[in-house]
C-alpha cells in the first residue's frame, strides 16, 4: 500500500478552509467533471501533475502533525480525487496507522468498488452539491443531479460525517428555493453536520487566459457579502 503511485497537482501544507481544523491539503490531477465555476481548470486532463507514492504523501503530512491539534489532519481534493481512488485509499489508509484524520474533497460523481474501499478509510465527506435541479447539474457541471444524491445516500447508510458545501452564483442558484432545497438535502440525510455556503469567485480568469480556455462564468459577478449573509439566513 505505500508503495501505490497517484499523481499531484499541488500540496498546501497548512489550510484552514478545507475540512476541520489546520489540514495538509494534497490536490490530485484530474478531473471528469467540466464545471462553469472551476478554479482549477490546470487539474482537468488526467496527464500531467507529479508522482507520488503513498507513503511519500503520508510522511510529508506527519511533518504538520503538531500543527493539526485535535480537529485537523489531511484533506484530498482535487480535480476530482475519486478517479484515483485506490491511492486516496492508500494514503487514507496509512494516516490511520499514524493517528492521522482523514478528510475527502469530491463532487460525488464517481462510483465503484474502488471508491467504495476509500471511503472505509474516510473519517469526513467535503461533498459538492452545486445545483439542486438535474437541468443545472447536466449543462454546468457534466453528471446528473442523481449522482451526488446516490453518493450521499450511501454515506448516511455508512454513518460517515459530511459538510455539504455550495458555491454560490449569482442568477443561478443565488436565491430562497435553492437554499431551502439545499437545506432538506442535509435534513433528509442524518450524516450531514455541517452546511458551507461558498461565494463564486473570478481570480481564476487568468488561468483561464494562460491555457487559452474561455472561462464559462466570466460574464457572471461574484455575490456580495450582503447576499452571502442573506443566503445563510434560510439554512
Amino acid at each position: 500500500m505505500d508503495s501505490i503511485k497517484g499523481y499531484i497537482h499541488s500540496i498546501q501544507s497548512l489550510g484552514t478552509l478545507d475540512g476541520p481544523g489546520v489540514r495538509f491539503v494534497v490536490f490530485l490531477q484530474g478531473c471528469n467533471l467540466r464545471c462553469g465555476c472551476c478554479h482549477n481548470p490546470d487539474t482537468w486532463a488526467m496527464s500531467g501533475g507529479t508522482e507520488y507514492t503513498a507513503g511519500q504523501i503520508v510522511d510529508k503530512a506527519v511533518r504538520y502533525r503538531e500543527y493539526f491539534g485535535t480537529e485537523g489532519g489531511i484533506t484530498i481534493s482535487g480535480g476530482e480525487p475519486l478517479l484515483q481512488a485506490e491511492f486516496v485509499q492508500a494514503v487514507f489508509a496509512l494516516c490511520h496507522e499514524k493517528g492521522i484524520n482523514t478528510c475527502l474533497d469530491t463532487s460525488g460523481s464517481v462510483w465503484n468498488d474502488a471508491v467504495k474501499a476509500a471511503l472505509q478509510e474516510t473519517d469526513r465527506v467535503l461533498l459538492d452539491i452545486k445545483y439542486t435541479n438535474d437541468a443545472q447539474y447536466r449543462d454546468y457541471v457534466g453528471c446528473s443531479y442523481q449522482m451526488p444524491l446516490d453518493f450521499l445516500a450511501y454515506l448516511n447508510e455508512k454513518g460517515i460525517p459530511v459538510t455539504l458545501r455550495q458555491v454560490i452564483i449569482p442568477s443561478l442558484n443565488d436565491n430562497e428555493e435553492n437554499i431551502k432545497l439545499f437545506r432538506q438535502i442535509a435534513e433528509d440525510n442524518s450524516c450531514v453536520d455541517k452546511m458551507e455556503l461558498l461565494p463564486f469567485r473570478k481570480i481564476c480568469q487568468v488561468k483561464y487566459d494562460k491555457m487559452g480556455l474561455k472561462f464559462r462564468f466570466a460574464h457572471l459577478p461574484e455575490p456580495s457579502k450582503d447576499c452571502m449573509n442573506e443566503l445563510k439566513l434560510f439554512l
